[in-house]
């Protein structure tokens, strides 16, 4: 079988604020399998700002989750509107990674919404706790931040924006996500990571709860970027 072949999973969108008892329990449950000091709070937080989570049902069981959500918001020195997609947490099962699940989950959470459109511009966005999770978005050619290249002016004045729309504070010059005193979780993860993946990370206290942000453009980045 396609390692990539999703057919026999159940992907569902659903508002966050409509997820019952049962679904947030098992969401919470699988967060607990993916990470370890799993904080539970910041979850919540994230479905309380994040109007959307896709769901992955293998037969009766939860086999992934993402939240997400995408905004039309000014951003500086553009003059119209721009659509901004948000990726929050996601977690997948042990036994259906690298499956393409991440990807999917997080494309669907963040398209719900439908002010994203196919082929027009976008500005994808994601907070990363770990070098892992920033590894498909790092390929990007127009991703900030990237090692060994300054951030411009521009880039932490929409980073400062985009903070703000996630509700969370930034240190503009590193884009490091400051936390709020409590580890977001650490990964149990099956990767070996190199030391050039770290040194972006190496100013992200993850005891701290902090994450990296990072932002790119899509299908392609405006003049200037």
């Amino acid at each position: 079988m396609d390692k990539h072949d999703l057919s026999d999973f159940d992907i569902r969108v659903l508002r966050t604020n409509t997820l019952s008892d049962e679904q947030l329990s098992n969401v919470l449950r699988l967060f607990d399998t993916s990470y370890r000091q799993a904080n539970h709070a910041y979850l919540k937080r994230s479905l309380d700002k994040l109007r959307y989570i896709a769901l992955a049902m293998h037969k009766d069981a939860l086999a992934g989750f993402a939240i997400g959500d995408a905004v039309s918001a000014k951003l500086p020195r553009l003059s119209d509107s721009q659509a901004v997609a948000l990726a929050g947490i996601s977690c997948i099962a042990p036994e259906y990674r690298r499956r393409g699940l991440f990807f999917e989950l997080e494309k669907a959470a963040c398209f719900e919404s439908r002010i994203l459109i196919p082929g027009l511009r976008f500005l994808k966005c994601g907070r990363m706790a770990h070098p892992v999770s920033f590894r498909v978005m790092r390929k990007d050619p127009s991703v900030i931040p990237k090692l060994g290249v300054p951030l411009s002016e521009w880039h932490k004045e929409i980073g400062l924006r985009v903070a703000d729309i996630y509700g969370v504070s930034i240190n503009p010059d590193t884009f490091v996500v400051i936390g709020d005193g409590k580890p977001v979780g650490f990964p149990i993860l099956e990767y070996e990571v190199t030391d050039e993946e770290w040194q972006l990370f190496d100013s992200v206290d993850r005891n701290r709860g902090d994450s990296l942000l990072a932002m790119s453009r899509t299908p392609d980045a405006p003049e200037g970027w």
